[in-house]
């Protein structure tokens, strides 16, 4: 009889014995803990891509092609810390409570952020690629008008693709989990395979292709600007490649690895065929990459001066005087 108490006590619904969900095994000083930082995390990430989002929309100097890539990135970045890293940890730590529509809603919104952050690591890429290759074609080739469509065409095709993934989730509700009390997500082998290759692969084969050709490229002027062979063979290096957008590719460089360094080990894990289900393990390869979030903005911090500038100027308050907008942040 206290046996099967002590069992009832462990099921998230009691009440269903054969069908419930067992409750989590981590100790409550261990969940404590655990929630504490990774909430601390999660706000953290808010935070700086808040700060982000009102930089880069509020400031008119900051109104380029480049930076509207940062902004929607930005955004995508915000939300995974306001809803993907809070519904992960209560998905991870606590029982399923809130039903099967709202991990059908999370199952989207994973497949759509997650999505949108890949494609547009993409976009940053390609917008170094034609300005360090082909800095005279830039300013016609990568108009503000032609990265706003691109980013709506990106955050599109994400939705898209995250409606792609659930819709057997969306036909029948709650047809992969295996018990009452949980909110799993399981995709067939070819949605899988699908989501593999649109989702890693590609995108990541084109960025590496990209970026060995920015680097022979930058790599090739600065060993031309070093030489200093004639005033004109300098002035023709020059005027193709500003050393700001070296620089710029270099930053953008490294925020292209550390979001490799952040997704690959889940996609890595995908292409070898181990499925990740709702375990410790699956649960640290998630926040992994939602930690890339997080350190994106720290990047910023470190490597451009506009931002922390900005970041100052809104800290301060001086963004609500009138005719902030026009401050020289560069």
């Amino acid at each position: 009889v206290n046996l099967c108490i002590q069992d009832r006590t462990d099921l998230c619904f009691p009440h269903l014995l054969n069908s419930s969900c067992r409750k989590p095994t981590l100790h409550w000083s261990e969940a404590v803990l655990l929630n504490s930082v990774l909430l601390f995390i999660s706000l953290i990430t808010v935070v700086l891509n808040l700060l982000i989002i009102i930089s880069v929309s509020h400031f008119r100097q900051l109104h380029t092609p480049t930076n509207i890539l940062l902004l929607s990135l930005g955004v995508s970045d915000f939300f995974v810390g306001l809803l993907l890293m809070p519904f992960e940890i209560y998905r991870f730590t606590f029982c399923w409570f809130l039903g099967d529509a709202m991990c059908v809603f999370l199952f989207l919104l994973i497949g759509t952020i997650s999505c949108a952050t890949m494609w547009n690591i993409v976009l940053i890429s390609v917008d170094r690629y034609v300005a360090i290759c082909y800095p005279l074609h830039y300013p016609t080739r990568i108009s503000l008008t032609r990265v706003k469509y691109c980013v709506c065409l990106c955050w599109f095709c994400a939705s898209s693709c995250s409606f792609f993934y659930a819709k057997d989730e969306l036909i029948q509700s709650g047809s992969s989990k295996s018990c009452i009390g949980e909110c799993k997500f399981i995709l067939s082998y070819i949605l899988g395979t699908f989501d593999l290759i649109f989702n890693f692969i590609l995108p990541v084969t084109t960025i590496i292709v990209l970026y060995l050709r920015v680097f022979v490229v930058a790599v090739s002027q600065a060993r031309a600007m070093r030489s200093h062979i004639t005033v004109a063979s300098f002035h023709s290096v020059t005027s193709g490649t500003k050393r700001s957008e070296l620089k710029a590719a270099r930053t953008l460089g490294v925020l292209v690895v550390v979001y490799l360094m952040c997704y690959c080990p889940y996609y890595c894990y995908s292409l070898v065929g181990i499925s990740l289900t709702n375990t410790p393990y699956s649960f640290s390869l998630f926040f992994l990459g939602y930690v890339n979030s997080c350190l994106n903005p720290v990047i910023y911090a470190l490597f451009y001066p506009w931002f922390r500038k900005a970041v100052k100027v809104i800290v301060t308050l001086q963004i609500l005087q009138p005719g902030s907008h026009e401050a020289n942040i560069l």
